[in-house]
């Protein structure tokens, strides 16, 4: 504790020196950035399905198309600011996992493509990739033998 201080005492200090957080703004600030990443997301479905791609089809397509705008935005430095802004709006799965895939392999740029890029880019999505991965082959094996 801080010179002696009781518990309760150190408590009411740090209340003093933590800024209070902006609950509500920041729930309306995730959910706008959430609804218009969704959004997008929606008007690519119904722009493939115009174009003559099935509803399946048109979903993969968006997805794929969500991922390389994230990757692109990412590498351009606005996903940043929209997650800034946004906070945990902009985690909407497909495009904040292809941020965090690409933010380290950026970082790392200036250590070469092979030793930076292609060693960084799945620093924290590795994880994820790995543990998805199996996790799908022992729900798999469950599947089999049930």
């Amino acid at each position: 504790m801080k010179n002696n201080m009781t518990k309760a005492q150190y408590n009411e200090y740090v209340k003093t020196k933590v800024p209070k957080s902006p609950v509500i703004s920041d729930c309306i600030k995730a959910f706008l950035v959430g609804g218009i990443i969704c959004t997008v997301g929606e008007v690519f479905i119904k722009l493939y399905m115009s174009i003559g791609l099935s509803l399946d089809t048109s979903r993969t397509a968006t997805s794929i198309t969500l991922i390389f705008i994230s990757a692109l935005l990412t590498g351009l430095n606005i996903y940043p600011k929209i997650g800034k802004f946004g906070g945990a709006g902009s985690i909407v799965p497909i495009t904040g996992f292809a941020n965090s895939v690409v933010s380290p392999a950026i970082e790392a740029k200036p250590e070469g493509y092979v030793l930076g890029v292609g060693a960084k880019i799945f620093s924290i999505a590795g994880p994820v990739i790995l543990f998805g991965t199996i996790a799908s082959m022992i729900a798999g094996i469950i599947y089999y033998v049930i």
